[in-house]
């Protein structure tokens, strides 16, 4: 009976595609909107995925960079006395106000100093040695080439930030940060701009190991020492699936998001199952006839199942080509979408769950088919 359920599909395909469509459709609307919560929220962690370093120190109970305060010089005296660790760097994060051109108005920033040195671990993946080195001109910084539009400025032009005229030395890519734009300056420069009580402290330091393997005993080690000196370890993984976390599960942003999701799936599974229905109830006078041939309910069940199937396995791959079209088109004009192996096994799934359902919900058309009803 396997055989007749895809010879059915190839035969009727007229009446079977407006499921896979829909199936696809809805396979399309999963993977772009995983794709798109992947990339906006995963950019709260850009600091730490775009960096090296295999453990972050900052304050306790920290569970998001932009919630993090200042903490003392302790953090790196216990980091540095620790023969596991290679070398310790600071990362200076606070808030600033951005004063550009009259017409844009002000701009609520996020300021990052970070080491200038060629071989400095925050933000390494981005940032190639020549363009950090722009930085060491006093009151250089450098912006993500997606926010200068919302800056009001190219590369060269000046502004007013936190009361400081700063210039825009360099552009990079893949720096934008979730709920605001991202300034890189240097450390000096950073230090300057910080106008806050706790000025001349910094928010993080970033470590590295001789031996990455050893990351969850140092940390264990730090977390001990910091209980006296009021900072916490994290691991580089840790702390990035913290932040994430945070926004997607304690933001209400994080949680329409994922109400939206189920909406998606259930849509689907409603318009699937109606149109398959329809394409069995299509095909109901060919299953009559196999009835009376001696054909059982049972079997004529699995090949309508079998047909689900089918129709699954053409939306999930349909679904995925034109995903993949949609975040290239996305990731080239600058829009936060990724992919995860993971997140399309999940949403293949999914996918697959809808076109099974909707399978199951066809099976009641089956009733219709009696011999009987070829004798009318």
């Amino acid at each position: 009976m396997v055989p007749l359920a895809r010879k059915t599909l190839l035969h009727e395909w007229r009446r079977f595609l407006p499921s896979a469509l829909a199936v696809a459709f809805s396979g399309l609307l999963l993977l772009v909107q995983s794709a798109l919560v992947l990339g906006i929220f995963g950019s709260a962690a850009v600091y730490v995925d775009k960096s090296g370093g295999d453990l972050w120190l900052g304050f306790p109970g920290t569970q998001s960079i932009e919630l993090g305060r200042p903490i003392s010089d302790q953090a790196k005296i216990a980091a540095l006395m620790d023969p596991a660790v290679e070398r310790v760097e600071p990362f200076n994060w606070l808030d600033g106000d951005w004063r550009g051109p009259a017409d844009k108005g002000g701009v609520s920033v996020f300021i990052s100093g970070i080491d200038t040195r060629r071989d400095a671990l925050m933000f390494a993946d981005v940032l190639a040695p020549e363009l950090r080195a722009r930085l060491d001109e006093p009151d250089g910084v450098i912006v993500d080439r997606a926010d200068l539009s919302k800056l009001g400025l190219a590369v060269g032009g000046q502004a007013v930030l936190n009361g400081h005229r700063v210039r825009i030395v360099g552009v990079g890519s893949g720096l934008r940060a979730l709920g605001g734009v991202n300034i890189l300056t240097s450390l000096d420069t950073a230090r300057r701009l910080d106008n806050g009580e706790h000025a001349g402290q910094v928010a993080y330091y970033v470590v590295k190991l001789r031996d990455p393997a050893q990351a969850r005993a140092v940390r264990e080690r730090l977390d001990a020492a910091g209980k006296s000196g009021r900072f916490q370890a994290w691991t580089r993984d840790a702390f990035a699936r913290r932040a994430v976390s945070y926004w997607m599960f304690e933001t209400g942003a994080g949680l329409g998001v994922l109400f939206l999701a189920v909406v998606v799936v259930l849509v689907g599974a409603v318009i699937t199952s109606q149109t398959l229905m329809g394409a069995v109830a299509g095909s109901i006078r060919e299953y009559a006839t196999l009835h009376a041939l001696g054909v059982g309910v049972r079997a004529l069940r699995r090949v309508v199942l079998e047909q689900a199937a089918w129709v699954g396995a053409f939306g999930i791959v349909a679904g995925g080509l034109v995903t993949v079209l949609v975040v290239a088109l996305a990731q080239r004009r600058d829009v936060p979408a990724q992919l995860s192996p993971l997140v399309v096994l999940v949403c293949a799934a999914l996918v697959m769950g809808i076109a099974l359902l909707s399978g199951l919900a066809a099976l009641r058309t089956l009733r219709h088919a009696d011999p009987a009803s070829l004798l009318r």
